[in-house]
């Protein structure tokens, strides 16, 4: 059935007075706004219409409307006006990016917390993962049962581990497996680390213990930790403070789905036509998420790599606002990270201290 353009008008009353009040909108609070030359009884019953069009939803027989998960789609797709900045929150936003934080985890935790704090609401930054290679191998023997590996990456981190073995080697065997990885398998990445490749290394070094087995284990897992990417969650406890989430149990399911950020990184991003993408209720594929909405906007990296800059609400959301804020964060992110002279993306940024009790 299609919606009149009154339907339409009185929908956009309705869900702005609700995203305000968090409570239910009723004919009467619509008709003495003054927003709309209508009497309270129309109203009512173009409530009632859109009640059964399923935009809006009656939580119990006498009290007012609140929108459907349906509705908000209509306000987002069509009917919220597009939000510009206060030039107090864009001067807010650029002097935060001025900062330049150095390391990928502060630069994601600053942007989370920035997003957070503008919107109220808890903030999801993912970090695009970067392919990277190693390029430099060190062996540093320390003793005829241990030595350190240590691996630099082509984005300038640097990973290491203590390896004990449950035999002896000599400090001429460490050198030559030193040498040989250097030569063998810098610059390649991580599934061209075969066992040819690895049975060759063996003959090379003259290896019968499995000592090159245990480098290029390490090597492979370095690799494979540097090509996933990194979910940061800032802002979670702001949920308590909401009216929708005044249940205990379901905040804490809410709070533990983000807490556990890994599966976060399996959120969707914008498409290629949108620079903002709003997923409402059940249209959220996580079970935790079926009574919450996640604005995404996406940044761009350099090198066609891009990351997600989110938060987490209630359906009931101010997504105009949400939306122009997060435009332009992620737009601010995107100029930050072209102008970076180190290498790719933002795991360019990203220099872990050498520790060498790591394991």
């Amino acid at each position: 059935m299609e919606i009149s353009d009154r339907k339409r008008t009185i929908l956009t009353a309705v869900i702005d007075e609700y995203i305000t009040t968090a409570e239910p909108v009723g004919s009467r609070s619509i008709a003495e706004s003054g927003l709309l030359d209508l009497s309270s009884a129309t109203i009512r019953n173009e409530m009632a219409e859109l009640t059964v069009m399923g935009y809006l939803e009656q939580p119990h027989t006498s009290a007012g409307r609140v929108p459907s998960p349906k509705g908000y789609r209509l306000y987002v797709n069509e009917l919220m006006d597009r939000q510009r900045l206060s030039l107090e929150e864009a001067q807010a936003i650029n002097e935060s990016f001025d900062l330049k934080m150095k390391k990928l985890d502060k630069l994601m935790s600053e942007v989370g917390r920035l997003a957070s704090s503008l919107t109220q609401y808890p903030a999801v930054a993912l970090a695009a993962p970067v392919a990277a290679t190693i390029s430099r191998f060190d062996l540093i023997y320390v003793d005829g049962n241990t030595f350190i590996a240590v691996a630099m990456l082509s984005n300038s981190s640097v990973h290491n581990k203590l390896i004990h073995l449950p035999f002896s080697v000599d400090p001429g065997m460490v050198q030559r497996l030193s040498s040989v990885f250097n030569t063998n398998f810098t610059g390649i990445a991580e599934d061209k680390i075969t066992p040819v490749l690895i049975s060759s290394a063996e003959r090379a070094c003259g290896d019968t213990m499995g000592l090159v087995s245990v480098a290029a284990a390490f090597a492979i897992d370095t690799l494979g930790k540097a090509g996933q990417g990194e979910a940061y969650v800032t802002g979670a406890s702001r949920l308590l403070r909401l009216p929708e989430f005044r249940d205990p149990d379901k905040a804490h399911e809410l709070m533990s789905y983000l807490s556990e950020n890994g599966h976060l990184l399996g959120l969707p991003e914008s498409g290629e036509s949108d620079d903002i993408q709003v997923l409402i209720g059940p249209e959220n594929v996580a079970r935790e998420l079926k009574d919450s909405s996640v604005v995404l906007a996406r940044y761009n990296a350099g090198d066609n790599i891009k990351g997600i800059i989110g938060v987490v609400g209630p359906t009931r959301m101010d997504y105009s606002g949400v939306a122009a804020k997060l435009r332009y964060i992620a737009e601010g992110l995107s100029r930050l990270l072209s102008t970076q002279e180190a290498p790719r993306g933002f795991e360019k940024l990203q220099i872990k201290e050498m520790n060498i009790g790591e394991h």
